[in-house]
């Protein structure tokens, strides 16, 4: 088999596009988000993989700026759309993209790749680790009371048009993005994602709805979810399900999940994606009947060691030596000092004994402070060289609260 893997042509994207769709099931996207990602697939940035006139492989990247722990923002190749025809699989395609991309990705200067996996084991091999997890709640609001700390009853809750406050949630999604790691700084067409609302992808559900929270005329949060009425012998029993609960401070945070969770005819809400130390958690009066559950999230892969790694600052002062293996991007192999605070970083290469020895993959894990290098020496995948570097090096990676990604890509 003769196959040919290049750069994506702007009248390639419709049949490229329709491969990815046939790659996930087969069912073709509304119209509005199928635009939605035309508008933002970045060609110079996504392959294709050809045999003849046919597409069997495809990979993107979205220009990111993701928040590391100490507030900063890096640059980061969002990894999307990376798909492998069912026809053409175990043929070395993905690796190829894989290849490219991280090739690509280095002489651009990005330090970071990071990713959503639809099949989370597909992408160890390629150095990618689990750096962020999400919860999901289903919260009994029949059962289940919010606490409203101080200021929660001056809050004033409205219902407004959901693309006509567009503008408003945005800005107090933006004042949020760097007070935690993993989150995207959203440039121009972002934005329209959150508002995307197909008839088909809704279940029965309402049109989007949104409440905005405000103090003293400016808005300080906001809720869009959809309202699924359900009944049984005539007694009511709908279901919240939360898309987004953004606020600034803690008593606008309380006053909307206090309204989610008081609709009437209603007795379940449901969020999807929360950070697995969602305040909320705090807020209700009975964990147990919130049903939390939780998987990984966004996955990242340092592309290079040392620029990833000061590009970040450390809960606690941390000067180790890592011994990394990176097979896939050699580059990256070997020993780097890193020395660092919470006030900035170095690290280079070194040639001094190392303190600890890991994968490229369980750097990418820790990189982002949700998963410790000492969780992952319990498993196995952390050497300790050195008594006292593991533990030293695991509270510095640390992140006072935990990392999350709001939305895929």
């Amino acid at each position: 088999m003769t196959t040919d893997l290049r750069t994506l042509r702007r009248d390639e994207w419709e049949h490229w596009y329709s491969r990815l769709e046939l790659a996930f099931g087969g069912v073709a996207e509304p119209p509005q988000e199928r635009q939605l990602w035309d508008d933002l697939t970045e060609l110079d940035r996504s392959y294709g993989v050809w045999d003849g006139d046919e597409c069997v492989g495809t990979a993107g990247a979205f220009s990111f700026r993701v928040s590391v722990p100490g507030g900063a923002f890096v640059d980061a190749a969002g990894v999307t759309m990376v798909t492998v025809a069912a026809t053409h699989r175990r043929r070395g395609i993905l690796t190829s993209m894989m290849r490219r991309q991280l090739d690509d990705l280095r002489a651009g200067g990005e330090p970071l790749a990071v990713l959503t996996a639809s099949e989370p084991a597909i992408y160890g091999r390629f150095g990618y680790g689990i750096a962020t997890r999400q919860a999901a709640l289903t919260i009994d609001s029949t059962r289940v009371r919010i606490h409203a700390p101080a200021g929660t009853d001056d809050v004033r809750l409205r219902f407004v048009d959901a693309a006509e406050a567009a503008g408003r949630c945005e800005a107090v999604y933006l004042r949020t993005v760097g007070t935690r790691p993993g989150m995207i700084a959203r440039t121009p067409g972002w934005e329209r994602l959150p508002l995307l609302d197909d008839e088909q992808n809704r279940g029965g559900a309402s049109p989007l709805l949104c409440v905005v929270a405000e103090r003293a005329g400016e808005t300080v949060g906001f809720a869009r979810f959809h309202n699924k009425p359900q009944s049984a012998h005539s007694v009511p029993h709908g279901r919240i399900q939360a898309r987004d609960v953004t606020a600034l401070d803690p008593a606008a945070y309380a006053a909307l999940w206090r309204f989610l969770c008081d609709i009437d005819l209603t007795e379940t809400v449901e969020a999807r994606n929360r950070p697995v130390d969602d305040p909320v958690l705090s807020l209700v009066s009975d964990i147990r009947r919130c049903e939390v559950r939780v998987r990984d999230s966004l996955h990242v892969r340092l592309v290079d060691v040392g620029a990833a790694l000061e590009a970040r600052t450390y809960l606690a002062p941390v000067d180790v030596v890592f011994e990394v293996e990176d097979a896939f991007c050699p580059w990256n192999q070997g020993r780097w000092r890193l020395s660092g605070d919470a006030k900035g970083a170095s690290c280079e290469r070194t040639e001094e004994r190392a303190d600890l020895a890991l994968s490229v993959r369980e750097l990418g894990a820790a990189y982002l402070g949700d998963v410790s290098l000492a969780e992952l020496a319990g498993a196995g995948r952390v050497r300790e060289l050195r008594q006292g570097a593991l533990a030293e090096a695991s509270v510095a990676f640390g992140s006072v609260v935990a990392p999350w990604l709001p939305h895929g890509f």
